[in-house]
This record gives structure tokens, C-alpha cells and sequence, in this order.
């Protein structure tokens, strides 16, 4: 029997080495994940048994490959809840969060808000606002196979799953102009911007967003603008290199206002929110003489 501490510490010197830029905390993580227990219980556990150190031994060598951490454990963690993930879908990160915190403020004084959640992936942020706002209807659409099968596995009966093309006009076409929030976590890294080596594992199509990583951007926004209702709100997230461009895509497109952007909590710019228009209250032509004479 191994002491936790010892294979802890052992396992962090790898993953030091390795390059992992929080090696001890992976190291918790994967030991929690081993022992089934969560990490903030490793200190009542007493040690690895042989088999459980073979394994921990693996999830290390694995992890120090720059495999990601939750390909390993097979799940990623958002806000209230944990998502299933693995080769072939993007893994959510914690800076997406914030755009769930703003979108459920938007629509926080609506029993029962039409939400939809484009590019979905794993349906993190679709997920997260069905739980946290109960009455919520909310479609997750995503078009790639692979990250269907996770979209499908994590959403059971919370969300309505969409098989679709986030950028096709006929995409929930039938929904035009009734849809109170539309939230996207699209493809918005520039080609050729070098990531770490566990970005490079997640789906290409996911990360990348053409030359200037707007070109899935510039096709949501119509489409955003098709589906939201007159003062319905969008907020997409986008490269912290968009801080101008993408709020300047929207005031371009015409149909919004409140346009702004937001940072993450490194106060990097990091998603562009706006409203659409409500139309103008019609104006009543000024009455001639011809109206009391004819």
C-alpha cells in the first residue's frame, strides 16, 4: 500500500517535468478519479493498493503526454454540473461560464424563456441554463457527428437536440422571431494561432475559425438576428483578439443595439453581446383635409 501523499508527490514531479501547467492539481484530480473519491477527501484515503497504483501510474504517463486531463477522467466540469467529454468534441473551459452568468440574467424575469444554444459541443451551456432556470425551453443544436454523440449522451431529456447547421438559415426556421436568448461558443481561433498541445486534440473544426477566426461569427449573426424576437439578446464568445471586431460586425450588420463587449475574468476580452431592434411605435400620418371631407 502506497501512501497517497508519496504517490501524489511522485506523480507531480512528472508532471512538472512534463511541462502541465498545474501539476499538482492534475495529479489530485487523476488520484481522485483513480480512488473514486472526491479530492477534497485524498487525505482520509490510506493508500494505493497495487492495481490502483498501476493504474494512477498509467493516468500519469498518459497526462504527461499532454493528453487532456478530461479525456482521462471522461468528464469536464461547468458551473453545476460535470459534462461527459472525449476525443471528438470541444472541451468546454471556465471562461464560458461568464457567458452563461449574463444570458441567465437576460432572461431571468421569463417563466418559461425560448433559449437556443448554437455550436453546441458538449450542450454545457445548454445544460447549464436548463438547470438553472427551470421552465426554460432550450435547443441545442450542433452539425458535426462526433460531437453529437456527446451532445446526445449529456443531454437525455434536459434539452432538445438540434442536428443542424448553426449558420443555415433553415435552422430552426420555424422559430423565427420567438426566441428570447441565443447563446454561441463558436470556432473563433485564427488559422495558424499556435495553441497548447491539448487544444491541438480538440476537434480542429471547433477551434478554428478561418484566416481571421471570424468567419463562423459573421454567419451566426444573421442567423441570431432570423431567430431572436424584437428585443430578444444574443452573446457570443470570441478571441480575445476581437474585443473591436466583433462588436463592429454587429453595429454593421444593423438590427441591434446595446451592443457591448465583456472580459473574462483575466479582463481579456472574451464575448460580444446585443439586442435586437424593437421596432419603432408606427407613426400616424397627420390628417388632412381630405380625411373629413372625403
Amino acid at each position: 500500500m502506497r501512501p497517497v501523499r508519496d504517490a501524489i508527490a511522485a506523480a507531480t514531479a512528472v508532471l512538472s517535468e512534463a511541462g502541465i501547467d498545474a501539476p499538482r492539481v492534475d495529479a489530485e484530480l487523476l488520484a481522485a478519479e483513480v480512488l473514486g473519491v472526491p479530492r477534497g477527501r485524498l487525505g482520509v484515503v490510506r493508500g494505493f493498493d497495487e492495481a490502483a497504483l498501476t493504474r494512477f501510474t498509467e493516468l500519469i504517463e498518459q497526462r504527461a503526454t499532454r493528453r487532456p486531463l478530461q479525456h482521462l477522467t471522461g468528464s469536464a466540469p461547468f458551473r453545476l454540473r460535470e459534462v461527459a467529454v472525449g476525443p471528438g468534441v470541444f472541451i468546454p473551459r471556465p471562461e464560458t461560464e461568464l457567458l452563461v452568468d449574463w444570458g441567465l440574467a437576460r432572461i431571468a424575469g421569463r417563466s418559461a424563456p425560448v433559449v437556443v444554444d448554437l455550436c453546441s459541443g458538449t450542450g454545457a451551456i445548454a445544460l447549464s441554463v436548463a438547470e438553472e432556470h427551470p421552465g426554460a425551453r432550450v435547443y441545442a443544436v450542433e452539425n458535426s457527428p462526433e460531437a453529437l454523440a456527446w451532445l446526445r449522451r449529456n443531454a437525455g431529456d434536459e434539452v432538445v437536440v438540434v442536428a443542424a447547421d448553426a449558420t443555415d438559415p433553415a435552422t430552426l426556421s420555424t422559430m423565427d422571431g420567438q426566441v428570447d436568448l441565443v447563446l454561441c461558443n463558436p470556432p473563433y481561433v485564427p488559422d495558424g494561432t499556435p495553441v497548447p498541445p491539448e487544444v491541438e486534440q480538440d476537434p480542429r473544426p471547433a477551434v478554428f475559425g478561418g484566416p481571421d477566426g471570424l468567419d463562423v461569427i459573421r454567419k451566426i449573426i444573421p442567423r441570431a438576428a432570423g431567430l431572436l424576437r424584437p428585443g430578444g439578446w444574443l452573446g457570443i464568445e470570441h478571441d480575445d483578439s476581437h474585443g473591436a471586431a466583433v462588436p463592429a460586425l454587429l453595429r454593421a450588420a444593423g438590427g441591434w443595439s446595446d451592443v457591448s463587449d465583456h472580459g473574462d475574468l483575466a479582463r481579456r476580452p472574451r464575448f460580444a453581446t446585443a439586442r435586437r431592434h424593437r421596432p419603432a411605435p408606427a407613426e400616424r400620418a397627420p390628417m388632412t383635409l381630405a380625411d373629413f371631407t372625403s
